[in-house]
């Protein structure tokens, strides 16, 4: 059985001792709900993997409460503590160096030398980290290369019965995962498009980010298909074709729309919800064309992964 917790002091409570007994529990944040383990326990790690069925050459975020606990875990360095002052706690990953101590599983950093590591801001996530005292691993909790989690229903669909607990604060803010800037090369390099557009992290580094294409996977979310619904996705779509259902955007109306005002901002906290929606009707999907800037580019990014080759 799968408990269902509420954001209650209560509820805060009972996902952290389970955190502590090795246990699995779908936190909300205010990206998409992740599935949370011990990140220095490698058994609760373990099943993360075996509940998404997740490839284990794909490596984790840690979520810890502060600045303070990131250092504990990654080499800091001047760049790190700039963007770490400008964008955290939020949705923002970085990848940084391992420091010689960190007692992480090797699980969580697929056996690399560096670590992805985030403070989150949704309220819940931070008081449960805070109550747990250390990292915590959480990927998207949703079965592996799937539509992201945005609710604990979309939670319950995918892994009832996997997991141990889902905290219940109803859908994420942002909706879209955390944008992760790599900082283990000699300039910051941008390796997933996310919740921080692209434009405020250059405007906060006063220099462009590096591309990641054909890069290593270093970090989540680098997988050519992911995100994706049970039926195929086409994009750029001006209208259906007779056996297509039609994912609209401003002007391009649909059978149900990311925006009907051409509001990114809302389009990328109801994607995941309306790509659900239109998956359960088991059709091809077709998606009206997206501005590719600010949180568009994010968009872009999950859609473009989500309509790839499977």
């Amino acid at each position: 059985m799968t408990e269902i917790l509420c954001p209650d002091p209560a509820g805060n409570a009972r996902a952290a001792l389970l955190l502590q007994q090795g246990g699995l529990v779908a936190l909300p944040t205010e990206t998409v709900y992740g599935l949370g383990a011990d990140a220095r326990n490698s058994a609760a790690v373990a099943r993360i993997y075996e509940a998404k069925g997740r490839p284990s050459f794909n490596p984790l975020i840690i979520h810890v409460a502060d600045v303070a606990q990131a250092r504990r875990y990654a080499r800091w360095s001047d760049l790190a503590q700039n963007l770490a002052d400008g964008f955290w706690p939020g949705p923002l990953t970085l990848v940084l160096p391992l420091t010689s101590h960190h007692g992480l599983s090797s699980l969580v950093t697929a056996g690399l030398d560096s670590v992805a590591i985030r403070v989150p801001a949704h309220p819940t996530a931070r008081a449960i980290l805070e109550r747990f005292g250390g990292p915590v691993a959480a990927p998207s909790a949703n079965p592996s290369g799937k539509i992201s989690a945005t609710t604990a229903a979309h939670v319950r669909n995918g892994l009832d019965g996997r997991i141990d607990a889902i905290v219940d604060d109803g859908p994420s803010a942002v909706g879209l995962e955390s944008t992760i800037i790599g900082l283990t090369a000699r300039h910051p390099l941008l390796l997933r498009a996310g919740g921080v557009s692209v434009e405020a992290i250059e405007a906060r580094l006063g220099s462009a980010l590096d591309s990641a294409n054909g890069a290593d996977i270093i970090a989540p979310g680098q997988l050519a298909s992911h995100y994706a619904p049970h039926a195929s996705v086409r994009l750029n779509a001006t209208k259906a074709e007779p056996d297509e259902v039609m994912l609209g955007f401003a002007d391009i109306a649909g059978d149900i729309s990311l925006s009907t005002t051409g509001n990114l901002t809302e389009a990328a906290a109801c994607l995941f919800d309306r790509l659900h929606e239109l998956d359960a009707l088991r059709k091809p999907i077709a998606v009206a064309p997206i501005p590719n800037h600010g949180l568009g580019r994010a968009i872009n990014d999950r859609l473009r992964r989500a309509a790839a080759p499977r």
